[in-house]
C-alpha cells in the first residue's frame, strides 16, 4: 500500500488497542485528508458513552469525540445519524447502555451508516474502546466492524505493552477476515523508553503498513495530525514535548 491511501475516497473502521490511545483524533485525521482533497466525507461514532448537555449554541448532549468528527466531516450531518447511540455515563457502552435503559440494536446503527453512505463518498467509522468491547450481552465491536465490512485502521497506543497490545488485536481483526489496511503510533502524552525501537517492533510483526507515527501534540487536532500521515520521513516531524 502507498502513502497515497486517501488520495481516493476511503471508507474504513478505526480501532484502538484500548481506549483513550488517540482513536479519534486519528479517525478525525483521516477525515480531515479526505476533506482537504475536496472528497465528501463523514465521520461517525456509532456508540459513544460519556456526554454533557449543553444549552449553547443548542440544546442537546454533547460528546467531545462525536464533536471531533462532525468537525473534521466536510458534510453537514444531523448527530444521531453520526452517533445513533449517546450515553450520558462515560462507562463501557454496555453497561451505560443498561443504566438508560437503552437496548442497543445493531440494525439501527447499520441503518445510519447507510444513510451516511448514501449521502457521501466515504465514512470512517470509530469504533469504541478496543476491538472487543461489549455492546448488548451478544454483540461487540469486533462484530459491529464485521458487519459493516470495512478495511480496518489500528491505532496503537505508544505505551508499556504495546507490543502485545498490537499484535493480539491484529489477530483479532484478520480472524474476523477483515482486512487490517494499516497502524498507526500514537504517542501518549508522556516520552516513551525506547520509542523509535518499540516501533519498529511493531512493524517488523503486525504485517500491516505503518501509516503514521503521531507525536504527541499539545494542541491536538485533526489537523495537527494528518501532516504525520504520509510522510516520507515521520520522523522528523516534531512533536509537542
Amino acid at each position: 500500500m502507498s502513502t497515497h491511501l486517501f488520495d481516493a475516497p476511503f471508507s474504513c473502521f478505526v480501532t484502538g488497542t484500548d481506549t483513550e490511545i488517540g482513536k479519534t483524533l486519528i479517525s478525525s485525521a483521516v477525515v480531515h485528508l479526505q476533506a482537504q482533497k475536496g472528497f465528501k466525507v463523514a465521520g461517525m461514532k456509532p456508540v459513544a458513552a460519556g456526554a454533557v448537555y449543553q444549552e449553547h449554541p443548542d440544546k442537546r448532549w454533547f460528546n467531545e469525540d462525536v464533536h471531533s468528527l462532525m468537525n473534521a466531516s466536510s458534510v453537514d450531518l444531523p448527530q444521531d445519524t453520526v452517533c445513533p447511540y449517546l450515553f450520558k455515563t462515560p462507562v463501557a457502552p454496555h453497561l451505560a447502555a443498561e443504566q438508560e435503559g437503552v437496548n442497543i440494536d445493531p440494525n439501527v446503527i447499520l441503518q445510519a451508516y447507510e444513510k451516511l453512505r448514501s449521502l457521501t463518498q466515504a465514512v470512517v467509522v470509530e469504533g469504541v474502546g478496543g476491538f472487543r468491547v461489549p455492546l448488548t450481552r451478544t454483540f461487540d465491536t469486533a462484530d459491529l466492524a464485521s458487519m459493516l465490512e470495512l478495511p480496518v485502521i489500528l491505532v496503537v497506543g505508544m505505551r508499556l505493552g504495546c507490543i502485545n497490545h498490537a499484535l493480539l488485536s491484529a489477530e483479532s481483526i484478520r480472524a474476523r477476515g477483515l482486512n487490517l489496511v494499516g497502524w498507526v503510533a500514537n504517542s501518549m502524552g508522556q516520552p516513551m523508553n525506547k520509542l523509535e525501537e518499540n516501533i519498529q517492533a511493531i512493524d517488523q510483526r503486525i504485517g500491516a503498513k505503518k501509516l503514521a507515527y503521531v507525536p504527541y501534540l499539545r494542541n491536538a487536532s485533526a489537523e495537527a495530525a494528518a501532516p504525520y500521515f504520509g510522510h516520507p520521513d515521520l520522523s522528523v516531524l516534531p512533536g509537542d514535548f
